[in-house]
């Protein structure tokens, strides 16, 4: 696979030779007669890789390298020199040379060490996508115009790029990891490991050994030493996944490597430093916890440096459709499927259900939609569950059955009254009150709202209540 390869070498005669060899391999050559000119290439056109003399008139080979590297770091340096020490191996490499070649080299050596600086070339191109598209799926967790999804984004922001330990807070499938990896791609640690254990995932006799490690002979089956999470995180992020089911032993040692920064292996006698940023969550209460005497409260003080609370998914309704075109987005191009989207009667109906799985569970649903839908087709109601379906009729359910039919007849109008005062209730008893958020719930104007809550008789007309109503 051919290249765009930058040649700096003084000497004419083996500048062209070489750009010759290079050309007839399939890569593309633009050379330079001195460091400077060479330089001056680089600014303007990007090279996968450099090949530069050690020896220059002006600037020599270490200084381009370490110049080019300034301007593209992913791009891979060679030097050709004449004077090989392991002094020029180990200045070259210092400044990020890829290898070096000694000259006279044959034309096969040149090939093989451009084909491996291609490798890792690609390599590099291949983890920064990777690392982009794990930052773009970070994103999930905060999608959203919602208030609340809003004041997460803020923090994110703020906290970031900071060594601060955090607590996410929140129930399963709001996005904890999600979040967590956000934090950790955000800051200057991003180009270190991120490193998550489920707490609660692991069986206590074994979490240990995977949160530390252990040294050869430590127990029966352990034929070699094996660094812990925490040792691999080493400059980088551990996210302790649902830490409020760790066992109090491990509390302990967790909250001395929050302290001291430092740990053994198990059945090790070496104290062994480590540099890293904890991030925690749990979908437990750990304040109550701490009162019955489940969770360590100094651990719990230690880890709750900075809270961090993820709103379910039913109190940032408003996100929904945001939400949703973006797993369809995703869940069809992993298909390679092409929908023409959520109707919006359908999106009616996900807007009304509550989501007790909360993201992960619309993630899923969407992913089942995707998959079993014909081609070129729309999600309508008609695909969705029954339990989803059935959730807009359950207001209208609870109104009907307050509704009596005496054997006399009926008076519509009050019958009709009373059908608007429960959804009204119902729809406020939702929502905890908040009367913007139950017009939105029951698709009218917030204005409209209030005009048939006076006309009922449901709103408080003193002062203060208006002046409530004013900022809600």
């Amino acid at each position: 696979m051919g290249c765009n390869i930058l040649l700096v070498e003084d000497e004419e005669y083996i500048r062209e030779n070489l750009s010759e060899i290079l050309h007839m391999n399939g890569h593309s050559v633009s050379t330079a007669p001195n460091g400077e000119a060479g330089l001056d290439l680089a600014k303007r056109s990007d090279f996968d890789i450099v090949l530069t003399d050690l020896k220059l008139p002006g600037m020599n080979g270490i200084e381009v390298i370490r110049s080019v590297k300034s301007i593209s770091p992913d791009t891979a340096c060679i030097i050709l020199t004449g004077y090989a020490s392991v002094e020029t191996a180990v200045e070259a490499m210092r400044v990020g040379a890829f290898t070096y070649l000694k000259k006279p080299f044959s034309k096969d050596e040149l090939l093989i060490t451009i084909e491996k600086a291609i490798e890792v070339h690609s390599l590099k191109q291949e983890n920064a996508k990777l690392k982009d598209e794990i930052k773009k799926n970070c994103t999930t967790a905060i999608l959203g115009t919602s208030a609340e999804i809003q004041e997460v984004r803020d923090l994110i922001d703020k906290i970031a790029d900071t060594d601060s330990t955090v607590l996410i807070l929140g129930e399963s499938g709001t996005g904890k990891e999600l979040v967590a990896r956000a934090l950790h791609y955000g800051s200057t640690r991003s180009k270190k490991p991120f490193v998550p254990i489920n707490c609660g995932a692991i069986p206590e006799d074994l979490l240990e050994s995977e949160l530390f490690g252990y040294e050869k002979g430590a127990f029966t089956g352990a034929i070699a030493t094996k660094i812990g999470r925490f040792e691999a995180a080493h400059e980088g992020t551990v996210f302790l996944d649902e830490i409020g089911d760790m066992s109090p032993g491990l509390q302990v040692k967790i909250l001395r490597v929050l302290q001291e920064k430092e740990f053994e292996r198990l059945g090790g006698r070496n104290t062994i430093k480590v540099d890293v940023r904890v991030v925690a969550a749990t979908n437990q209460d750990l304040e109550k916890a701490v009162e019955e005497k489940k969770f360590r409260n100094d651990l719990y003080y230690r880890l709750n440096v900075i809270p961090m609370h993820l709103p379910p998914l039913r109190d940032r309704k408003e996100d929904i459709p945001v939400l949703v075109d973006h797993f369809m987005e995703k869940m069809c191009g992993r298909r390679r499927k092409g929908l023409k989207g959520v109707s919006p009667d359908a999106l009616k109906f996900l807007e009304s259900y509550d989501w007790p799985g909360n993201i992960r569970e619309l993630e899923n649903l969407i992913e089942r939609l995707v998959v079993l839908k014909e081609e070129g087709s729309h999600i309508t109601p008609r695909d969705l569950p029954d339990k989803i379906r059935n959730t807009r009729g359950e207001a209208s359910s609870a109104a009907m059955g307050s509704v009596s039919f005496p054997d006399t007849g009926l008076d519509f109008n009050a019958a009709v009254d009373n059908f608007e005062r429960e959804l009204i209730l119902t729809a406020l008893q939702r929502v905890n009150g908040i009367k913007k958020k139950a017009a939105e719930y029951l698709n009218l104007n917030r204005t409209t709202l209030i005009e048939k809550m006076k006309r009922k008789g449901l709103l408080d007309e003193s002062p203060e209540a208006e002046n409530e109503r004013a900022g809600s």
